[in-house]
């Protein structure tokens, strides 16, 4: 089969001819493979950057953690790779499958599902968002925050608040149902002064963070309380694009009432898990399918791989390529 392969960490993916996988374990499904995203992820994944990540085999890993697959009797699902996902045949977990409806494409049903792990799980199972919530997401203008602008508006949220770079890509977020836009251009005291006089009218009840760094010691640094009684905050570190590390003071976690978590793979339970295929994923997928939630996706091929891997896809999409 052809397939996209790592041979080693920080080097391109390249277009091979590769044996096919074979199912190891009784809960494995073998699939043929329509369509994957290319992610944050399977990049830092495959680079080794990234906290899940382990070392290629010798012989060669097919990258691709996820996608939309065909099982034996043609039904169109969307699975979690057991085998890398990046070739014509994959192997994956029988538990972990949605179906996809008929009216959603294969590229963008490829394109919604880690946007909803990185959105929806943190909105929903971190954050706990309630009716009439008001929302702040900083990093707003990639993908995952676009989903998470509207998906937070679904969870219904009062008002969404965004912040990031590209001043377009803000005012795109507008018509996706953001009520306001910061830039993260702007100088720090102008950034923070926006910040607080937003809490100080509608106090934030939710941070979703997929920037951390600077952005996220200004934030948290404007919710600092003075010893009076402070309005509860939810803070919930998704993503990490501006920053690992942060000085965060022990006087800001102690004058304000803040819960701080993270949203990712080792922080979820299985239940929540469960939730995400037997809810969530199908909630969302039919929210696409009916153009509820928009979604946007740049499609390429398998063959052209090495050459795309590290396309800077602009404007909020999703790169996808299709077998």
């Amino acid at each position: 089969m052809k397939a996209a392969v790592m041979y080693q960490h920080g080097e391109l993916p390249k277009y091979v001819d590769f044996p096919e996988p074979t199912i190891q374990h009784d809960d494995e499904l073998l699939v043929t493979v329509k369509a994957v995203a290319i992610k944050h992820i399977d990049k830092g994944s495959a680079s080794g950057r990234h906290y899940s990540s382990d070392a290629p085999k010798q012989d060669g890993r097919v990258v691709g953690g996820d996608g939309i697959c065909l099982l034996e009797d043609g039904t169109r699902i969307y699975g979690i790779g057991v085998s890398g996902m990046l070739a014509e045949k994959a192997t994956i977990r029988k538990n972990y499958i949605v179906k996809v409806p008929d009216s959603l494409d294969d590229v963008t049903a490829a394109a919604l599902p880690n946007a909803v792990m990185g959105a929806a799980m943190g909105l929903k199972f971190k954050a706990d968002t309630q009716p009439g919530d008001i929302v702040l997401i900083n990093g707003a203008t990639g993908f995952t925050g676009r989903i998470a602008v509207q998906i937070a508006k679904h969870y219904g949220a009062k008002k969404v608040i965004v912040t990031g770079r590209n001043q377009q890509s803000l005012e795109d977020l507008l018509s996706l149902g953001a009520d306001e836009i910061i830039s993260v251009l702007q100088d720090d005291e102008s950034f923070k002064n926006r910040i607080k006089e937003i809490h100080s009218q509608t106090p934030i009840d939710i941070v979703i963070d997929y920037l951390w760094g600077h952005t996220a010691e200004m934030i948290l640094g404007c919710l600092k309380g003075n010893g009076s009684f402070t309005n509860r905050t939810r803070y919930v570190s998704i993503g990490s694009m501006a920053g690992d590390i942060i000085q965060l003071s022990a006087a800001n976690l102690r004058s304000v009432d803040l819960q701080l978590a993270g949203s990712g793979m080792g922080s979820w339970s299985k239940s929540e898990v469960g939730l995400l295929f037997t809810e969530m994923l199908p909630e969302m997928f039919e929210l696409a399918a009916t153009g509820k939630l928009k979604v946007g996706a740049t499609q390429v091929k398998l063959k052209d791989i090495a050459e795309l891997w590290d396309l800077d896809v602009s404007n909020g999409q999703r790169l996808v390529v299709t077998i």
